[in-house]
């Protein structure tokens, strides 16, 4: 089974809680593909605000800590229907020297519509970037102890794959 296919496995510290709205569905009734880099987003914005107790953008902290999205990925799993609550998962994946990957697991605890499943999962890449000086810059050393703080964990480096030149830059 290649890497891609595999869903996100292990917890996650943050969860966020999302409830499928009539506008998030398509002709066919479930929520649309698209939707999902949306559910992302919020998941991405809370977990930023646990983690600096500020909102995204707020603040002395946020104005230090200003990341762009590099890269997104979403693999869809089973279908999530109107009204059905759902959880996104959202957790760091990998740190690098100017970047860090966020993972993202969207889960439905159950209802009437739909038993309970993983109904997608996916990755983001985040570059800190100075928008002043318009150039990425390195991941702050204050943010990624409040990262591995929140997660409770050591966060790993970045993981060195093929599509990476597996060269020393690719972190």
């Amino acid at each position: 089974m290649s890497p891609r296919s595999r869903p996100v496995e292990g917890g996650s510290r943050y969860r966020h809680p999302i409830e499928v709205r009539f506008a998030d569905t398509d002709a066919l009734g479930h929520v649309n593909n698209a939707v999902y880099l949306s559910y992302f987003e919020a998941a991405r914005a809370g977990y930023y605000a646990a983690l600096a107790g500020v909102p995204f953008g707020h603040g002395a902290t946020g104005e230090r800590h200003t990341f762009i999205i590099a890269e997104a990925r979403v693999t869809y799993r089973l279908p999530a229907f109107f009204g059905e609550p759902l959880i996104c998962e959202c957790r760091v994946a990998w740190a690098g020297r100017s970047s860090f990957g966020l993972g993202y697991r969207v889960v439905s605890e159950g209802s009437a519509a739909a038993p309970a499943r993983v109904v997608a999962d996916g990755d983001t890449v985040q570059v800190m970037y100075d928008l002043r000086a318009g150039r990425v810059v390195r991941v702050p050393a204050d943010l990624l102890e409040l990262m591995e703080r929140f997660e409770g964990r050591k966060i790993p480096a970045r993981p060195i794959s093929l599509a990476d030149g597996g060269g020393a830059g690719s972190r």
